[in-house]
């Protein structure tokens, strides 16, 4: 038995300096494994910047909602964990909320200095595109052009009728946005010289004014051109048409600058994605397939008073 215990003893502190030969060899071969990147630092496509998963909320100009919501659903994709998230509402919505702390991001179609009540010394502008507004109406309206007082008398009440300006005997109707829109704004200013609009159809959203421009016989609205299609057509303007090339020489007027406010300067990941909008990607390919002018493209400057200088 004394053997057996000594024989047992010896092969027990054999296999124990085996196992430590053993541990010593892995320690010296073993490769750490790579640290893996945080969740909002990858995507499927490449990841473009560092992302802190908070979300933004950028409100307002539905003139421009078509552009940021695509933009957003393409920075989302570069940069999982990026949350952004887009509203409608008006640009005087997009001004009040982005003031008051509620949105991280106001669009808008007009200067904040434009909108009363609203603290333009806070906010910071960032001028991501130009887009051109126009009169629509149905193609079975047979008008294709109007002189500005032709138009200004349409949308005052004056012309009720589209055989007063060479049309068929078919009533006017009025489709207007609310006071709070920057289209409205834009166009009020620029095409129909501040003048008052007369009691029509008001609607907030600018594919429902759409939708009922086209439905509507006679009807007659405004529109920012990212939004036409063939349901809607746009009227010359003392015969000059709304097109990219009029547009950015001023030779037609009718154009804002599409803004998006913060309140102080942008951070995180509202000014990473305000950054992606302004890269070539988005100005050279979004911007003009959505029927908007890069900034780069205009040949003049406007400021908030409508004073036009050359470049």
């Amino acid at each position: 038995m004394k053997k057996l215990s000594k024989m047992f003893i010896a092969l027990t502190c054999v296999g124990a300096l085996l196992a430590g030969c053993g541990s010593g060899n892995t320690a010296q071969t073993q490769t750490p494994a790579p640290a893996q990147k945080p969740a909002q630092e990858q995507s499927n496509s490449g990841s473009t910047t560092k992302t802190s998963g908070e979300p933004v909320t950028a409100v307002g100009s539905t003139a421009l909602q078509p552009l940021v919501e695509q933009a957003a659903k393409d920075f989302m994709a570069k940069n999982a964990g990026a949350q952004i998230q887009v509203q409608g509402g008006g640009s005087g919505t997009g001004l009040s909320q982005v003031a008051s702390g509620a949105a991280t991001i106001g669009n808008s179609d007009i200067f904040a200095e434009e909108k009363k009540g609203i603290p333009a010394n806070e906010l910071v502008d960032h001028k991501v595109s130009v887009v051109g507004m126009a009169a629509a109406v149905s193609p079975k309206v047979k008008v294709d052009n109007l002189t500005k007082q032709q138009l200004i008398d349409i949308f005052t009440g004056k012309i009720t009728n589209w055989k007063e300006v060479g049309g068929d005997d078919m009533k006017i109707t009025l489709v207007n946005r609310p006071k709070s829109s920057g289209t409205r704004a834009t166009f009020s200013k620029f095409a129909l010289d501040g003048k008052e609009e007369a009691e029509g159809i008001t609607e907030d959203s600018s594919g429902t004014v759409r939708k009922i421009i086209a439905e509507t016989p006679g009807a007659i609205g405004y529109l920012a051109l990212s939004y036409f299609n063939d349901t809607v057509k746009a009227l010359k303007l003392d015969g000059v048409e709304a097109n990219a090339e009029n547009i950015v020489t001023n030779k037609y007027p009718v154009w804002a600058y599409e803004h998006m406010y913060t309140k102080g300067e942008a951070t995180g990941d509202a000014k990473a994605f305000l950054d992606f909008i302004l890269t070539d990607e988005v100005q050279k390919k979004t911007v003009t397939e959505l029927g908007f002018l890069p900034i780069t493209d205009m040949k003049v400057e406007r400021d908030a008073e409508g004073k036009v200088t050359q470049k």
